[in-house]
């Protein structure tokens, strides 16, 4: 492909929605590969029965380790695309994955140490940098009037290996039994040689200059860093609790659930409702304004939280679980609307550009290249909340035996981003601010 014009509408009628279509559908697949590959950690903790010798702390550890490694490697994947085109890049991530799920595969027997179990969860880490990847070929791939459903789709197409992956650990469960971990990890060995085979031949390398890192033009934006702060709330929550859930739920009502297959039975529903929710989220931003959906959001999340740590407290199952499954949708809904912020902000600054006599062409290029570099930014910054998610229960089950200090953490902090979304973002949507704001 020689030329890529998203916003000419003749274009985009005769070649460019068919190819993004495409394109769309093939990330989503390698994107959901992915995640499913980063998140097998939430699973497997479930089947390290006492032979193992793991306590609950030792296994919130495991799942903190792979959202660590994979938020940090956000950044990165997130300038790939338009180095090595969407097309290499998705094939080559793609296969990297083979690495840890052999290794997953290898190592998951009783008396392997513990270390080695580290090791190689941090390695499962590269499944979290495929989002970012992902997010900026999608990005690039679509007009800015559709860049929120675009966004929301690949996203949640890719959160959806979350629940799958969970879904096929409690048919590993229900069928292999426990004493088997390593056969899940097994199965995603022909998906990702498939998935990658299919993206190497129908995927594009669109016609993208290879840019420098951008993270220069917006790193002194306190836009850059409230967004980001927000996708913590709402990425970092989903993430976090997709990750935790099955733990949680087995730790926090341990007499109520006998083997690992009950507690899976109900912990992917959290993960798969939450990624259905993703480009509802996206959508209502398109229609409603991103920061107004946001604030909307995070107010209910804290009502959730409130709800969480009263059940908790009087040990109503029902409730919590009802809990947790409405702060899963919300999140998901978050995740939508506060990525669908990031370039209604810097196209909104292209246009003023525009208006104040610079070059159309050159200010929309700029509003692109600082959306791709902020949406790896945000992401990277937002999975690092699903660290800060695992650390918080692993501190407060360890100190107390419960999770009610982790609860009222986070019900202050989704009324903290509630507050901040109003007082930045509130009325109207200040994300259209052309000036930039800096720190």
């Amino acid at each position: 492909m020689t030329e890529w014009r998203p916003e000419d509408p003749g274009f985009w009628a005769r070649t460019g929605a068919r190819t993004a279509r495409r394109n769309l559908v093939l990330s989503v697949l390698s994107e959901h590969i992915g995640i499913s590959v980063w998140s097998m950690w939430s699973v497997l903790v479930l089947f390290l029965g006492p032979e193992y010798g793991i306590d609950p702390a030792g296994k919130f550890t495991l799942t903190a380790v792979p959202t660590a490694v994979g938020a940090l490697l956000r950044v990165p994947y997130s300038y790939a695309v338009a180095r090595f085109g969407g097309r290499n890049w998705t094939v080559f991530s793609g296969l990297l994955l083979l690495l840890p799920t052999a290794l997953m595969a290898l190592v998951l027997r009783p008396g392997v140490p513990y270390t080695t179990l580290l090791l190689v969860a941090a390695v499962a880490g590269v499944g979290g940098g495929n989002f970012a990847s992902s997010m900026a070929n999608v990005n690039a791939l679509y007009p800015e009037r559709l860049k929120g459903r675009a966004l929301g789709v690949n996203a949640g197409g890719g959160n959806l290996g979350v629940p799958v992956v969970q879904l096929a650990g409690l048919l590993v469960l229900a069928t292999a039994g426990a004493g088997r971990p390593w056969v899940l990890p097994l199965a995603y060995l022909p998906l990702i040689t498939a998935t990658a085979l299919a993206a190497a031949l129908r995927m594009d390398n669109l016609p993208v200059p290879p840019r420098r890192p951008s993270l220069r033009e917006i790193l002194p934006d306190r836009h850059t860093w409230l967004l980001s702060l927000l996708y913590l709330g709402t990425f970092g929550s989903f993430i976090g609790f997709s990750f935790a859930f099955g733990q949680v739920l087995q730790t926090q009502f341990h007499q109520q659930f006998e083997t690992p297959v009950q507690v899976a039975c109900l912990s992917f529903l959290g993960p798969l409702l939450g990624s259905l929710a993703r480009p509802v989220g996206g959508s209502w931003a398109d229609r409603l304004g991103g920061a107004r959906v946001t604030r909307a959001v995070f107010l209910a999340m804290a009502v959730c939280a409130a709800l969480i740590l009263l059940s908790a407290r009087e040990h109503l199952l029902a409730g919590f679980f009802a809990g947790f499954l409405a702060l899963f949708v919300l999140s998901g809904l978050g995740n939508g609307s506060t990525y669908r912020m990031i370039p209604a902000l810097h196209h909104a600054r292209a246009r003023a550009a525009a208006r104040q006599g610079g070059d159309p062409a050159a200010a929309e290029a700029a509003a692109r290249r600082r959306s791709g570099t902020l949406i790896g930014l945000a992401g990277a910054v937002g999975a690092l909340g699903g660290v800060l998610v695992n650390t918080a229960f692993r501190q407060s089950f360890r100190t107390t035996g419960g999770g009610d200090p982790a609860y009222a953490a986070f019900l202050g902090f989704y009324l903290v981003c509630a507050a901040l979304t109003w007082a930045v973002y509130g009325r109207r949507e200040r994300a259209a601010v052309p000036a930039p704001a800096v720190m």
